[in-house]
């Protein structure tokens, strides 16, 4: 059998590749795989339809909305994300709604050593926002990293203003640590972000095993 293309029998990263899930939401079935060359396609219409929603809360770069997720953008983006994951700097997951492209997350900048820390960053398109569609994929992808993985602490940071995102790591299972002032250049401005964090400690069970227990979500 041909392995997936997102696979590397050289890959040095504890728990990677892996695919993480079912999770069956309000919105769904949630799986998170790595992600892959052939997810170009819907990844640019996605992103492209999305612009309005999405443009308000991510980082400034170089270029146009249009060139920078345009279809021949993803093969060097993707490109990196898997070359940051077969060094153990990164585990880059597309996220599946019943099987069908729903966004991404990715948990990066990792770091070993004595830290073993991480962030955490996900986007799904508003259509599908408030369906717990970017909880369950985080709750996957959170107790994989300190489980598996071998990571001790993940941390994200959002803009007071978006409400959902807030929402999403609140559920989750994320304190809130503090503010960071001008901490991000986003839409043209720098702009203040909230510290969120969680630590293996503080898990308990399981994100995913909390989720099920409040009914937020059961497995599929």
């Amino acid at each position: 059998m041909t392995p997936p293309d997102y696979y590397r029998a050289d890959s040095r990263h504890p728990g990677w590749p892996v695919r993480l899930g079912p999770l069956t939401v309000p919105a769904g079935t949630v799986t998170l795989r790595p992600v892959r060359l052939r997810d170009a396609r819907e990844w640019s219409r996605t992103r492209l339809a999305d612009r309005g929603y999405l443009e308000q809360w991510e980082p400034s770069a170089a270029g146009s909305w249009e060139e920078r997720n345009a279809v021949l953008a993803w093969p060097s983006q993707w490109a990196a994300l898997r070359s940051l994951g077969r060094r153990g700097q990164c585990l880059p997951f597309t996220i599946l709604l019943n099987g069908t492209f729903a966004g991404q997350l990715t948990i990066g900048n990792v770091i070993r050593a004595s830290l073993r820390s991480a962030w955490v960053g996900y986007w799904v398109p508003s259509a599908l926002a408030g369906g717990g569609i970017a909880t369950a994929a985080v709750a996957l992808a959170v107790d994989h990293s300190l489980g598996e993985a071998g990571l001790h602490r993940i941390e994200a940071t959002v803009r007071p203003e978006n409400t959902a995102s807030v929402r999403v790591l609140t559920k989750a299972g994320f304190r809130r640590e503090g503010l960071f002032e001008r901490y991000l250049d986003v839409a043209g401005g720098w702009r203040d972000h909230l510290c969120f964090a969680i630590t293996a400690e503080e898990t308990g069970p399981g994100l995913v095993a909390r989720l099920v227990a409040s009914g937020k979500a059961e497995h599929a």
